[in-house]
């Protein structure tokens, strides 16, 4: 048999969106970028260009009775369905132990199949048909932790270094998890990209899973604040919303080499947050600022 094409497994893929589109008509149901189907279909028709990018997109479940909404996010590497697709199911009513446990046995079950078989048709299925038990054990565990008395709250901090922060989808990620999750903080721009969230440590322990899936390599965590407060952990926080920083020095986005942040505005801004400290642990440097 003849290898398989990227061309042929591309043009599947696209057949294979057509099917759930129609599987869920409804607007919110089904959400992929505008771009994402018609940069595919330019490739087929001119296969001697780059690569379009892998196919991403997510698809909302409501399970149970209760209608309780399950999001199965999906990224396809171009050669699937001969290779395995990325999934991972999510959803708010689930603890992360839960959360794990159901991803597990969906990567267990899709293991299982043919390989060279479209297959999120039948992850849709098994999400639908496996939910539940996780979902109603989240909930008892809910109830019984919430009879428990906790005085003490604890904000998390955490300090995330990039090589570079360009992407206009990848900051809108960042900027869309950060609102989402309540986190506050800021993301730095160009090159270094630095980001900081601070919040519940469940919520900037999601932020920190969503922004690096499927594969954002260059990221790492520096440095992780934890900070134990009686009142609300609103009044520790060193911001007070989700901003975005741009120090522009020299160079700018057409030549993405040549676009590096101003570091000593960034050192003062810093600063005036109580955080100059945090300089050196991001960069290995000790911040000066100059005195002119």
């Amino acid at each position: 048999m003849a290898a398989v094409t990227v061309k042929e497994c591309l043009e599947l893929q696209l057949l294979e969106v057509e099917m759930l589109l129609s599987m869920f008509p409804k607007r919110g149901e089904f959400s992929l970028d505008a771009d994402a189907v018609p940069s595919i279909q330019r490739y087929l028709g001119n296969a001697d260009g780059a690569l379009p990018p892998q196919l991403e997109y997510r698809i909302a479940l409501h399970v149970g009775e209760e209608k309780v909404k399950v999001e199965l996010q999906v990224l396809l590497p171009h050669m699937y369905p001969q290779v395995a697709p990325q999934l991972f199911a999510r959803s708010d009513a689930l603890h992360r132990q839960q959360q794990l446990q159901l991803n597990t046995g969906l990567a267990s079950h899709i293991s299982s199949l043919d390989s060279g078989d479209l297959c999120v048709c039948e992850a849709v299925q098994w999400v639908k048909d496996n939910s539940l038990p996780f979902l109603e054990n989240s909930k008892a565990s809910s109830e019984c932790t919430s009879e428990e008395v906790g005085v003490k709250e604890m904000l998390h901090r955490m300090w995330i270094y990039s090589h570079h922060i360009y992407r206009q989808e990848l900051r809108k990620k960042i900027f869309d998890s950060a609102k989402k999750l309540n986190l506050t903080g800021f993301c730095l721009t160009g090159k270094p990209g630095v980001i900081c969230v601070e919040g519940l440590r469940e919520n900037c322990d999601e932020f920190w899973r969503v922004i690096r899936y499927p594969n954002w390599k260059h990221i790492s965590c520096k440095h992780v604040e934890n900070i134990e407060t009686e009142g609300s952990i609103d009044n520790p926080r060193l911001f007070h919303s989700f901003e975005d920083l741009q120090f522009q020095a020299h160079g700018d986005y057409g030549l993405r080499n040549d676009y590096h942040m101003d570091l000593g505005q960034f050192l003062e801004f810093l600063k005036q947050h109580q955080s100059g400290h945090i300089f050196q642990i991001l960069f290995g440097v000790e911040g000066k600022l100059s005195d002119n």
